[in-house]
């Protein structure tokens, strides 16, 4: 009897152990199966390295951007929209990691989790449509000229990333023989609007904006006098990019002054209230797109002494913050709502959700602001017909000429984009650089969609 209850444990404890290890390899397929798919030992996916058994990929308008004919992967037959659409596409090597053949190999290779690859090369379950717009990407790289840096646009109704331009690329089917570590080759491989991280300068201003609407009561009846400087009472200096003399808030975020901002932060805001509403905009946290995960915006003021602080409203403390994210924010602000659709590059894959950042009567407020920029001092005139929005921006860096910036969007209902420009080391103003890309771009997307 002993015997026949010692074997019916045994029995047991098998059967529990062949149930849980039954349930850890399907946990551990179903969350690697589709990366183990796309490994280079898959020779009828690959051919000397290179990835061929992914499917087509298409703009928003059905316009091939690259096919696989035979064994190799065939591009776009057009130079400057290869070149303009080099970073969302990505390579057959994967050197641009965030690139769609990289990023989305498992959806391109027909693969799931019942079925494995049993439908590869059948009924073009394999191909994509991605949301952005080859024109329009073409428009940003040539907008953008000889400068490096990044052009995104982003709509804030649906999510959908109508460009995500960065400057150097090349032509993937003429790629020249460069190192990627000259300097004029620099974070060739690299999407800057999923990838970079810059100094914000005035952009930030929204935030310090903001942060004293939710904590400063009359922060809009104030007035304030500009010198052309900031002195904290520790001594510490800011200088301002004018002397502006008497101004209303509004007036001084319209003329992006120094000494009102770097003064409402070092005084009026605290280290935890400024770290406390970027939380609330979203640093700090990666913004995910369809899987890619961008690289977050950082801010940190838990430390920060008062000239910091001070050096902080104004975008040139140690905050860092990242195109596509800025783009989110834009997005929160426009839609009047404090949210904005959480971004795609995958066309069926709209309506994810939202990003929750901040309350609505708060967005209206900024919305009105940023409306404010535009009319009372960037003027109309310079985006004509857009009824745009938005801030400029020049940010100093340690090691060279200052990023340019503009960050900003339409309010024009049939025309609901965000348009997010950085131009890096252009040696100019966010208002004589960034602006006429922005420009070029959204004139370009007016002519297309209205």
């Amino acid at each position: 009897m002993n015997r026949i209850n010692k074997r019916t444990r045994w029995l047991y404890f098998l059967a529990v152990l062949f149930v849980v290890t039954a349930i850890a390899l399907f946990i551990t397929m179903d969350v690697n199966a589709n990366k183990w798919v796309v490994k280079e030992y898959n020779q009828h996916l690959y051919s000397g390295g290179t990835m061929i058994g992914e499917g087509k990929l298409t703009d928003r308008n059905g316009n091939l951007l690259v096919e696989t004919v035979g064994r190799k992967r065939v591009y776009n037959s057009n130079a400057m929209v290869r070149k303009a659409t080099l970073h969302v596409v990505g390579d057959a090597e994967g050197f641009i990691s965030t690139g769609a053949q990289t990023a989305f190999k498992s959806q391109l290779t027909g693969y799931n989790l019942f079925n494995g690859l049993y439908h590869i090369h059948k009924d073009n379950r394999y191909n994509l449509q991605l949301t952005i717009d080859n024109r329009l990407s073409v428009a940003a790289l040539q907008a953008m000229g000889s400068h490096k840096g990044t052009v995104g646009v982003y709509n804030y109704e649906t999510g959908e990333i109508l460009c995500a331009v960065s400057c150097p690329t090349y032509d993937i089917e003429n790629k020249p023989n460069f190192n990627p570590n000259d300097p004029n080759w620099s974070g060739v491989y690299m999407n800057r609007f999923f990838s970079g991280s810059y100094t914000p300068g005035s952009t930030f201003k929204v935030i310090t904006t903001e942060c004293a609407l939710e904590n400063v009561p009359n922060i809009l009846e104030q007035s304030f006098y500009c010198p052309g400087y900031y002195r904290t009472t520790s001594g510490g200096t800011v200088k301002c990019n004018g002397v502006h003399g008497n101004e209303s808030f509004t007036s001084g975020l319209n003329h992006s002054c120094n000494t009102q901002f770097a003064q409402i932060a070092a005084t009026e805001l605290t280290n935890d209230e400024m770290d406390a509403t970027a939380d609330e905009f979203g640093f700090n946290k990666s913004v995910d797109v369809n899987g890619i995960k961008c690289k977050p915006s950082y801010c940190d003021f838990s430390h920060a002494y008062t000239l910091d602080r001070a050096w902080g409203g104004i975008g040139q403390y140690t905050t860092m913050v990242n195109p596509m994210h800025e783009a989110t924010i834009m997005g929160a602000i426009a839609n009047r709502s404090g949210s904005t659709p959480k971004p795609t590059l995958i066309k069926k894959f709209i309506n994810l959700g939202n990003l929750d950042y901040i309350k609505a009567d708060n967005a209206r407020t900024l919305d009105d602001l940023l409306r404010s920029n535009v009319t009372n001092y960037y003027t109309d005139a310079k985006f004509p017909n857009l009824q745009m929005a938005g801030k400029t921006g020049t940010a100093q860096i340690s090691n060279g000429l200052p990023h340019t910036w503009f960050a900003g969007y339409s309010q024009r209902s049939d025309l609901p984009l965000v348009i997010v420009v950085i131009l890096e080391k252009s040696g100019g103003f966010g208002l004589t650089d960034a602006i006429p890309v922005a420009n070029r771009v959204m004139q370009e997307a007016l002519s297309l969609y209205v």
